[in-house]
């Protein structure tokens, strides 16, 4: 008999930053799934005691976007952490493998080369309802997670400089 666990992150305690200032670049492809993960990226961040004014949004088409608008606003020099929303879901080509790579990808180069945390909150899923469930469904909302990184890697972010 197989057992399927859910991982959980640590329960820790988030620092108040003040002055911070949360960038978010949302893909408007499927929009039914980076729609919710905004909203419960945002309500996290007002939900942590901060004024909805300390958070710009900037959506972008699609996935593949998300990196140059989040290397842009890292490279402005006004948040202290950049998330990325996006969503891709499997279908019938490769087309998914490039879109994942691509932004993972991207990603990671921003965090390597960049002095602003860059927070991936990109779902990749096999159909829709997976997507669904992962944000603010049956499982959980990816965004408010994303939002809680932002904020734990923007203090360590201020720590070194």
């Amino acid at each position: 008999m197989s057992t399927q666990l859910q991982s959980q992150p640590l329960s820790i305690e988030l620092p108040h930053i003040e002055g911070l200032k949360v960038a978010i670049v949302a893909a408007r492809w499927n929009s039914q799934v980076t729609e919710p993960l905004l909203n419960g990226a945002i309500d996290r961040i007002v939900e942590q005691g901060y004024s909805r004014d300390c958070i710009t949004v900037q959506r972008v088409p699609g996935t593949v976007e998300l990196t140059f608008a989040a290397s842009q606003m890292a490279r402005s020099g006004n948040y202290d952490a950049v998330i990325m929303i996006g969503c891709v879901i499997r279908g019938g080509t490769p087309h998914f493998d490039y879109v994942c790579d691509n932004a993972t990808q991207g990603c990671a180069i921003l965090n390597a080369t960049q002095n602003v945390p860059i927070i991936f909150c990109v779902l990749t899923t096999d159909d829709e309802q997976q997507a669904i469930d992962r944000a603010g469904g049956a499982l959980c909302n990816k965004g408010t997670e994303a939002a809680d990184a932002a904020i734990e890697m923007a203090s360590i972010a201020r720590n070194y400089k």
